[in-house]
């Protein structure tokens, strides 16, 4: 499934749910099994690496979701730490086709809550969103460096 279909099955199983058993009830499905991609996913980049290393060699996958990415490492003597800077929503437009003012619930909320349960120690948030007119997308991820 190329990404855009991706992102529409996901408003629309989303929206469905939503709109059928309630916004909690929609989340708890897509979360379902959520964590487990994302540790297949991301594990190979961030296991055995700095977050700035393996974010950085996961840039070429995030352009093929339509994304243009910066890594920038935060990093301390303590803190293994990343920012991940968007500088494009490629579903700003599409999460509104669906009824979704914003798409950070359905996609950027539910991505960080899956990364930091399929990591051990990880911690994350958003800092910044173009949905919210910020000119960039900040996301934040740190662990206790081992």
């Amino acid at each position: 499934m190329n990404p855009i279909e991706m992102f529409k099955k996901k408003f629309e199983t989303y929206k469905s749910i939503m709109d059928a058993e309630g916004e909690q009830k929609a989340w708890d499905t897509l979360m379902e099994g959520y964590p487990e991609r994302q540790k297949k996913n991301m594990g190979p980049f961030i296991d055995n690496n700095t977050l700035a290393d393996g974010f950085t060699k996961a840039i070429p996958a995030y352009k093929m979701l339509g994304m243009d990415m910066a890594v920038i490492d935060i990093s301390n003597s303590n803190m293994d730490a990343v920012l991940e800077i968007q500088r494009v929503c490629p579903v700003l437009a599409m999460a509104k086709e669906y009824g979704f003012s914003k798409p950070c619930d359905v996609i950027c909320e539910m991505d960080v809550q899956a990364t930091k349960q399929a990591f051990e120690g990880m911690r994350g948030g958003i800092i910044a969103s173009i949905a919210n007119g910020d000119c960039v997308c900040i996301f934040k991820y740190e662990r206790t460096k081992k």
